[in-house]
């Protein structure tokens, strides 16, 4: 028998005892009302895996890992699991006595589902790392072995609710899943059941009485409720109507007022598992989007740091290549060219993109990202400095369902796009720039950027199991992506949460408030 090495996740659970409770018995009751913003089609993820979804959705929903803000793996549904010497054996053994909301038990059979034929045919990202599985079979109710084509060195990673909710076969099989009743009603093993959803009003989750860890959850319900106006959120959390905020809820121009309060809570931890970070999506089927000095012009006419301390009052920091400082391989070396619009001006002449008698060297339609006042700010000064270098962006409104069928169906220009990067580069940020994954589909390369070198280089560092030569092979993409900038990058996001002092255990984890808060109470 082969030798296999253990990981208990043993320091990241540390962690969180010592984050449980902060010193304070965990108090069972009581309602959390919060927001969501804005309203999701579906709460399935898979179906739908935007960041609303993926915020609510995941009290619901579990996966069978979660991890710490270090990216150390953290059990949920798996207990303990076991990886072979050559890196290609995955053997999880499974938290027993778990049940569906539906009340039927989860077994090893819903985690092979789950994997192989729910996120493989719902998810592009899930699918990509998924065809690398060889054989994925239940060896026993609670046993599942997975066995991989080759060593996947962030193979572990998939295994957040996130990218890999455990759903309900006997829910799915032999439906089409999209279209299946429980994606309008979702049953997972939460903490949470789903109770009622009044479009436009609220949702509500309630305490799930056969949740397979004792005693909890702490709460009673959980509501999220749909507030559009970003001003009417504000109010609401000010007077204690809501108690959380998450994401883009609170418009960053609000955040040094709200951190002055004395019952609220400002944290920016939670978001490492993610690392969102957001950029001008450019189509590069329409001229002059696919001339690489056109982009790199437009990228040099933007000040990111007026973006950072006057749009977002210092909340993030400017991007400087496609990969976030907080993930793996990220090279400090590689960088996007400075800001300079006399060099951007230049650089359009050379182009032979010259000015017109209105000084109009292009025209570019821009959807505007519907998530809050603050992404149609920087829609303006987007607008404010392409003009610098003549070019005209001409902003157009949509709804969030209306932004994303269009980014997935290429029916646009340019638009502001912000992407997680899922702790390595190759789970989040190869999708974006590899030819393969040009799909209709959102958050795939719906740019449609193409270059065989790139492609290469990515996929080397998919199939390298040594981080030595994973880092050379992301170094030399980075290099090349900010010399063509196939996307113009802006900002890694650093999303606030905001809660009132007596919520506790709200931020936990690498993934923050996207967790199934399980252990979140109200302290007296």
């Amino acid at each position: 028998m082969t030798r296999r090495g253990v990981l208990a996740a043993g320091p990241a659970l540390m962690t969180l005892a010592e984050a449980r409770a902060q010193g304070v018995a965990p108090r069972r009751g009581g309602t959390l009302q919060t927001i969501l913003s804005p309203e999701p089609p579906v709460l399935q993820i898979g179906v739908n895996n935007q960041g609303p979804t993926l915020v609510a959705a995941p009290k619901m929903f579990q996966g069978l890992l979660t991890f710490s803000p270090t990216l150390e793996p953290i059990p949920v549904l798996a207990k303990s699991w076991t990886i072979s010497p050559d890196g290609r054996e995955y053997i999880f053994q499974l938290q027993e006595n778990v049940k569906f909301h539906d009340g039927r038990p989860m077994t090893a059979e819903d985690v092979v589902f789950s994997i192989m034929r729910f996120h493989m045919e719902l998810a592009p990202r899930a699918r990509a790392i998924f065809s690398l599985i060889e054989t994925c079979e239940a060896t026993s109710p609670h046993t599942v072995r997975i066995v991989l084509k080759q060593p996947f060195q962030p193979f572990l990673l998939m295994f957040d609710v996130s990218a890999c909710a455990i759903v309900a076969k006997h829910l799915f099989d032999g439906q089409e899943f999209r279209n299946a009743p429980a994606v309008q009603r979702p049953v997972g093993t939460g903490p949470f059941r789903f109770t009622e959803w009044q479009r436009g009003n609220f949702i509500r989750l309630d305490r799930f009485e056969d949740y397979w860890k004792p005693g909890q959850p702490y709460l009673d319900s959980v509501i999220y409720r749909i507030v559009p106006d970003s001003q009417s959120r504000r109010l609401a959390l000010e007077t204690g109507q809501v108690q959380l905020t998450q994401a883009s809820d609170i418009e960053p121009f609000d955040i040094p007022n709200l951190r002055q309060r004395p019952n609220l809570e400002v944290q920016t931890a939670g978001w490492e598992y993610f690392s969102p970070l957001s950029w001008v999506e450019l189509n590069h089927r329409v001229a002059p989007l696919n001339d690489p000095r056109v982009r790199r012009a437009m990228s040099m006419a933007i000040d990111r740091n007026f973006i950072v301390n006057r749009l977002w009052f210092g909340v993030g920091k400017p991007a400087t290549n496609p990969i976030a400082s907080t993930t793996r391989f990220h090279d400090p070396a590689a960088r996007i060219p400075a800001f300079n619009v006399r060099e951007a001006n230049a650089l359009l002449d050379a182009a032979g993109l010259r000015p017109n008698a209105q000084g109009v060297r292009a025209t570019i339609k821009h959807i505007v990202l519907p998530y809050g006042e603050i992404w149609t700010r920087l829609s303006e000064y987007l607008r404010q400095a392409m003009r610098q270098i003549g070019i005209v962006l001409e902003l157009e409104s949509t709804d969030a369902g209306s932004w994303a069928r269009r980014v997935g169906n290429w029916e646009y220009e340019s638009t502001i796009n912000f992407v997680y990067q899922f702790g390595d580069p190759t789970l989040g940020v190869e999708r974006t720039y590899v030819s393969t994954n040009i799909q209709r589909v959102t958050f795939t390369n719906t740019g449609g950027y193409a270059n065989p070198q790139v492609d290469a280089l990515f996929q080397q560092a998919r199939n390298s199991a040594a981080p030595a030569d994973r880092q050379r092979a992301f170094s030399e993409v980075q290099r090349i992506l900010c010399d063509e900038i196939p996307q113009i990058w802006l900002m890694e996001l650093a999303f606030p949460t905001i809660h009132d002092r007596r919520l506790r255990n709200v931020i936990t984890t690498g993934l923050g408030v996207h967790t199934s808060f399980d252990d979140v109470f109200f302290a007296s």
